[in-house]
């Protein structure tokens, strides 16, 4: 798998997806778990991939938001290569942090709140889904 992601960085967020290609699973992708791309979001700005490493275990979501199906984690100090872009999803308060950012995977979603960097989890502030 891990072979499989540092490939599947190499490639653009737009060949991924429209390649239907996903990190996780061999399953098509769905509006649920579809990773965020210029022709679903409508912006131009780059998208990542970019790195981002949790200080915390975090949950791997369908949608930015805690009622929604969690598929995968993001261990404490793991750092994961193919973050896309943020949004705001559903606001987050833990260990003193309040934030309603949300990254964008090439499959799925986690609150920054558990992740190192800023409010983006030191992604661009222009990479917004």
């Amino acid at each position: 798998m891990r072979l499989f992601l540092r490939a599947a960085t190499a490639l653009s967020a737009t060949a991924l997806v429209a390649a239907g290609t996903l990190a996780s699973t061999a399953r098509p992708a769905t509006a649920a778990t579809a990773p965020p791309s210029a022709a679903t979001t409508g912006r131009t700005a780059a998208l990542g991939p970019y790195s981002v490493t949790a200080y915390e275990t975090v949950n791997i979501r369908t949608q930015p938001n805690t009622s929604s199906r969690v598929f995968d984690k993001i261990l404490a100090g793991q750092t994961r290569h193919d973050a896309l872009c943020w949004t705001h999803g559903e606001t987050i308060q833990d260990h003193g942090y309040t934030n309603d950012v949300w990254i964008g995977f090439t499959e799925g979603w986690a609150s920054a709140v558990y992740l190192k960097g800023d409010a983006y989890a030191g992604l661009p502030a222009d990479a917004h889904c």
